[in-house]
């Protein structure tokens, strides 16, 4: 495994007490971040922390504008300033057919997927404009992309994630503030848990490396995107599809 230096630097990582969070924050802090765990579930949060040195969790809905308020004010009083974002929580919601897909189901998943990622860009930008320094990696999804059949709800607000990051890039490109994300194919995680096993099949059978993603390789490309050698890239789409992305 490269080190990459983040030595001195304070990150959060949403959705960090499972999968693909939970490996970004071991990445981190093995590369000398001071890293700060957000999750809704709380017990996860914890036992994460537990594992790694140095790690705060911290209990959030990121879907909740107050809750992410009162995770930003708990996480500076113990780490201080936040140079690193990675947002990586969300869920999948159900499979339906658009037709037959719950209005209460999809609203969830955008209020989490996409207000939620949102909701925490926006409390902690206006610090990283103070100091002048920041690094941003937001996950999404290949079904952003390509849009997948029966999940609506996870499709269009992965879609939206990624849109909301080439402007936040733009916006901030001259504040050496860098916001890119990821589009990962699908890794074996809980998020499976919320899946019919004919969705699942139908993922891998997309898949020309004939695999699942592994979340280590995930953490693997976080980390560049979040360091400081990560210069000038910003407002870009970092495909981890295994070959299924077609742009």
């Amino acid at each position: 495994m490269n080190r990459i230096d983040l030595e001195g630097r304070t990150a959060v990582v949403t959705g960090g007490g499972q999968g693909i969070g939970l490996a970004v924050a071991k990445r981190l802090v093995a590369s000398g971040a001071k890293v700060a765990i957000w999750d809704v579930n709380a017990q996860a949060a914890e036992a994460a922390a537990a594992q790694l040195p140095g790690v705060s969790a911290v209990c959030v809905d990121i879907a909740d504008v107050s809750s992410v308020a009162a995770a930003l004010d708990a996480t500076g009083a113990r780490l201080g300033h936040i140079d690193i974002l990675v947002n990586s929580a969300g869920i999948a919601g159900p499979n339906h057919r658009l037709a037959d897909y719950p209005d209460e189901d999809w609203r969830r998943v955008v209020e989490i997927n996409l207000i939620g990622t949102f909701n925490v860009n926006k409390a902690l930008v206006p610090g990283m404009e103070a100091r002048g320094y920041g690094r941003i990696v937001n996950i999404a999804s290949i079904a952003g992309k390509e849009g997948n059949p029966n999940a609506s709800a996870y499709s269009a607000a992965k879609a939206g994630v990624i849109a909301l990051t080439k402007s936040l890039g733009k916006e901030l490109a001259g504040r050496n503030i860098a916001v890119n994300c990821i589009t990962p194919a699908a890794a074996r995680t809980p998020i499976f848990d919320q899946m019919k096993q004919e969705h699942i099949d139908y993922m891998l059978s997309k898949i020309p490396r004939g695999r699942f993603l592994e979340v280590d390789e995930v953490a693997s490309m976080v980390a560049w995107l979040v360091s400081e050698e990560n210069s000038f890239t910003t407002g870009a789409v970092f495909d981890l599809s295994g070959g299924r992305a077609t742009y």
